[in-house]
């Protein structure tokens, strides 16, 4: 499989995380240390202004809680690229991180934001004590701003992730009873719903052989391939660089280890836009996760 062009720059800036939720395919938590450098930031911005790829996808970890975080909003917004942010919604609750709601408004940020379910025992039993009231906090405070109120500048986006070793339902009857749930008990608006299976990989493979639910898991990935995703996986639009500013296919990619093929550049200092866009793909029986179903594009 081949890439199809890079649309996006997929950035993860670190692993460390104020939360340490059951399904995290990284592994990501408080205690990790690796957190993408000045260095290879400004790498980063070097890229964004040298080649016309038209979306800045940062993620983390809490990307927030990286310390040259706010550079690369601002610097990828002043090139043109539209940024979208992957943020868990308890972190506008830290210490310092009181500014981030209308600092994204203020720069146009688009928001998608990890929001497991709609009902608070079911989301706290994954993400923690107290994450689903923090979460609807975080949600009214961005309505209030304006997010999630159908403006073009100003989108957020929730992401559902299923609790247990099953695939995610039907994206838009789920989006149905997200829209109804949260605007009836809360008032909350969003913009779309994004279903995303759990990837085989990070805490959420621990659960599953700790649970004896791997092999199972793993026969229904591989039994709800659907051949109509292949064009618009994530992996054959963007390119994806881990906190070291090496290159990877995709974020999963990166959680495991797995590079890009070594005749082509590596690392985001070396990046070459023409080489890079019609690149083999390297592939593994994790890709089932997103090729599942409705797909994770």
């Amino acid at each position: 499989m081949t890439a199809l062009g890079i649309k996006i720059l997929q950035v993860n800036l670190g692993y460390r995380c104020n939360m340490q939720c059951r399904h995290c395919h990284i592994g990501a938590g408080p205690a990790r240390t690796e957190s993408m450098d000045k260095e290879t930031v400004e790498a980063v911005i070097r890229v964004l202004r040298e080649n016309d790829i038209g979306v800045v996808d940062i993620t983390g970890g809490a990307p927030e809680l990286n310390p040259h975080f706010r550079r690369l909003v601002e610097e990828s917004g002043r090139y043109g690229r539209h940024v979208v942010v992957r943020t868990n919604l308890t972190i506008f609750f830290e210490p310092a991180m009181e500014y981030l709601p209308e600092f994204y408004r203020d720069c146009s940020v688009e928001l998608t934001a990890s929001f497991p379910y709609y009902v608070e025992a079911d989301v706290d039993r994954v993400r923690g004590e107290g994450a689903f009231l923090k979460s609807v906090e975080a949600l009214r405070r961005l309505n209030e701003l304006g997010y999630g109120c159908g403006r073009p500048d100003l989108k957020l986006n929730l992401v559902y992730n299923p609790s247990g070793a099953f695939l995610a339902p039907a994206q838009q009857r789920l989006e149905e009873d997200y829209r109804r749930e949260l605007g009836k008990r809360f008032r909350i608006s969003f913009d779309n719903l994004y279903t995303f299976s759990n990837m085989p990989i990070g805490r959420f493979r621990d659960y599953l052989v700790r649970s004896g639910n791997f092999e199972t898991y793993m026969r229904e990935l591989s039994c709800a391939f659907n051949a109509e995703t292949l064009d618009g996986l994530m992996c054959r639009h963007l390119i994806s660089v881990g906190w070291d500013g090496a290159l990877h296919d995709c974020d999963f990619n990166q959680m495991l280890g797995l590079g890009l093929r070594p005749d082509g550049p590596v690392h985001i200092s070396g990046f070459d836009h023409s080489s890079l866009s019609g690149r083999e793909i390297t592939v593994g029986e994790h890709c089932f996760g997103c090729t599942a179903g409705q797909g994770s594009t």
